[in-house]
């Protein structure tokens, strides 16, 4: 991995899906329990998505509303992530990031979570400055138990959340299936003091399958539908909610295995639907409907082998996407107006990557990666093609973009109780189809339309890091840092010569490149470890500096978190502290405010008799109010929370 010392994990899908390799991964969050590895949420699978993946290493969430949050990886936003499930590429349908991919899924669908951060992506993965995440879907896998049987059910007081789920896995020598089906439903909740945050709602439903057939020794095919809705899903920090966000996601793939390898091509489709709607907010200027739609067709094919020192990754992917969102407004007695904000805009992307992880020596290893992909897009709108044209007037209705990245990490083990780690990257990216071709998009963070730019330049950075791990008896600690200096960095620059569109807009951005730009971040842990109880720590500290010095906007300040938690026969539990300081240094330039310093307290247990196990805890326990750097125009969190969940497993 790229930032911190380097994590050899294996991961199992099913005993005939690969050969036995490592995959060299940042962190993995075991979302299932039947995979080897951790699960890291004290909710155990009642824990939403975005629970699971904010406890990932150098994660963050953006939080507009308590559902779909996106996430943040070294700092940097979806633009500079890229985010697979199952290795499929899958775009959002909402030009205010209301529906990151990871909204589409639910935890029961999901094996585990891998992390890649900064260049070190993974094979799928395009554009991921910031890093890579992959969401693997749960699979029984041939010859395992027979049949296996999770029900869950659970409450969260605060807001009144439930959530209900039960999920089957049969398996044979033949063929394996995964069935399940999940439901969430919050009211609005209360913030610390006790007072109720309109707007906070949503409802969710999710049906999930996945089936496998041998039809051969060594052959396998490989099926997977997921339809996900969630529907009257309140934003705080927006001015509009989300009456319908749909996602229908499906593959098939074909596997062949070899002594010493495997080769799997998948071929995918996926169609998001999302609906913005402000029909139910009071005092509405202008009546508005907004809705976007991406539709994703792709495939890739993946050879995995090992020879000698060496394990090998080769992947091929290919995708085509089409993007396209309008606006129509009703003002009150005249005719309704109409915009495209995304002109159905068309990406055909292929890129061919390669990993080698060289074993040089029983405490020597290198891992090299590198990428190449060229993209063509194409504008299909001819209205909106135009609209834009009259701020370019030299703009094309298509253009063509190559992007790459090649990244190597040395990892040493000086003795069995120190390692170190060092490594470089460089990559690019092309601008998003909000950057390069937006039409008039409200930012509520600062309160500017912005217009996207199709002459921008592909942004790049070259990211240098390092780690250093201890441990000794009971004790350890650990220090990872990563830079990252860009080039032609992306972001929104005043044009005072427009015109706001939005009611209380306060002018209009363009998109265009800063010459340079900065984000560094560093991190130290911890920890002490007795026979049943395990005390941790980690402390995270973020700068991030545009071409003249200023602060970029939404970069973490100062957080810490302590864990203690004990374990002893079938009872665990854990006491968790953490929070963040003062915004000393924030993006003002940019339209960001300064969030408070804030530390909140969690208590959680957990008790496991044969099929069944209880999980409680209280979030938040002093009731503090408390607003986050990353959430939207500083909504607050939720105040105390009390939750009881049940699992049985069959």
């Amino acid at each position: 991995m790229l930032g911190t010392l380097l994590i050899s994990a294996i991961i199992f899908t099913d005993a005939d899906s690969l050969p036995l390799r490592s995959q060299n991964l940042d962190e993995v969050d075991i979302v299932s329990g039947t995979t080897t590895g951790r699960n890291r949420s004290v909710k155990g699978q009642a824990a939403g998505i975005d629970e699971h993946i904010s406890v990932l290493r150098n994660v963050n969430m953006v939080r507009r509303g308590s559902y779909a949050w996106e996430p943040v990886v070294n700092n940097m936003q979806t633009e500079r992530l890229s985010t697979t499930i199952d290795g499929m590429k899958i775009f959002y349908a909402c030009t205010d990031k209301m529906d990151p991919v990871t909204s589409y899924v639910e935890s029961g669908n999901l094996q585990s979570i891998s992390l890649n951060s900064g260049l070190n992506g993974n094979p799928q993965a395009t554009g991921n400055i910031g890093g890579s995440l992959d969401l693997r879907l749960r699979k029984a896998g041939f010859d395992a138990q027979p049949f296996r049987l999770n029900v869950l059910g659970g409450h969260e007081w605060n807001g009144h959340l439930q959530v209900y789920g039960v999920d089957a896995a049969l398996s044979g020598s033949r063929a394996y299936a995964n069935l399940g089906a999940f439901r969430r439903d919050a009211d609005c909740y209360n913030v610390g003091g006790g007072s109720r945050l309109q707007f906070s709602q949503f409802h969710k439903i999710n049906l999930f399958s996945n089936l496998g057939f041998r039809l051969s020794g060594n052959d396998i095919l490989e099926g997977t539908v997921i339809f996900d809705r969630a529907t009257d899903v309140g934003y705080p920090a927006l001015n509009m909610d989300v009456s319908t966000a749909q996602g229908l996601i499906t593959s098939v793939s074909y596997r062949h295995l070899f002594s010493t390898a495997s080769w799997e091509t998948k071929a995918y489709y996926n169609h998001i639907i999302h609906i913005m709607d402000d029909t139910t907010r009071p005092d509405v200027a202008i009546h508005m409907d907004m809705p976007g739609d991406s539709w994703t067709t792709g495939l890739y094919s993946l050879l995995l082998t090992s020879f000698a020192s060496h394990d090998i990754a080769l992947n091929y992917d290919l995708y085509y996407n089409r993007l396209f969102a309008d606006m129509t407004m009703y003002p009150g007695g005249a005719a309704p107006m109409y915009m495209v904000t995304w002109p159905d805009v068309g990406t055909l992307n292929t890129g061919l990557a390669l990993t080698d992880d060289i074993s040089i020596s029983s405490r020597h290893n290198l891992h090299l990666s590198a990428k190449v992909a060229w993209q063509r897009q194409k504008l299909n709108n001819e209205e909106g093609y135009h609209a834009q044209k009259v701020f370019f007037p030299m703009m094309k209705d298509y253009y063509h973009q190559t992007t790459g990245r090649v990244a190597a990490l040395y990892s040493f083990a000086a003795t069995d109780n120190l390692g170190f780690s060092a490594g470089t990257g460089w990559g690019s990216r092309a601008p998003t189809v909000t950057e390069a071709y937006g039409y008039y998009l409200n930012n509520t963070y600062d309160q500017y339309d912005y217009i996207g730019n199709p002459t921008l330049k592909n942004e790049s950075a070259i990211e240098l890091n390092a780690s250093a791990d201890f441990s000794k008896g009971l004790f350890s600690v650990g220090a990872d840092a990563n830079i990252f200096l860009f080039s032609n960095y992306i972001i929104g620059h005043f044009e005072p010569r427009l015109s706001a569109m939005t009611v209380g807009a306060e002018g209009v951005k363009v998109y265009g490149n800063l010459k340079h730009a900065t984000i560094a971040n560093l991190s130290l842990t911890g920890g002490l470890e007795g026979r049943f109880v395990q005390l941790s720590g980690k402390v995270s500290y973020s700068r991030g500096r545009d071409n003249q010095g200023d602060a970029l906007p939404l970069i973490a300040p100062i957080t810490w978190q302590t864990d203690l938690d004990f374990a002893k026969g079938p009872w665990s539990g854990q006491i968790e502290v953490k929070g963040n300081g003062r915004q000393k240094v924030w993006g003002q330039k940019y339209g960001e405010t300064a969030s408070a310093r804030w530390t909140i307290l969690n208590l959680s247990a957990q008790y496991r008799y044969r099929y069944l196990t209880v999980r409680a805890g209280v979030e938040n326990l002093l009731d503090k109010y408390y607003a986050t750097y990353a959430d939207w125009n500083d909504i607050p969190q939720k105040g105390r929370n009390i939750y009881v969940n049940l699992t049985i497993e069959i």
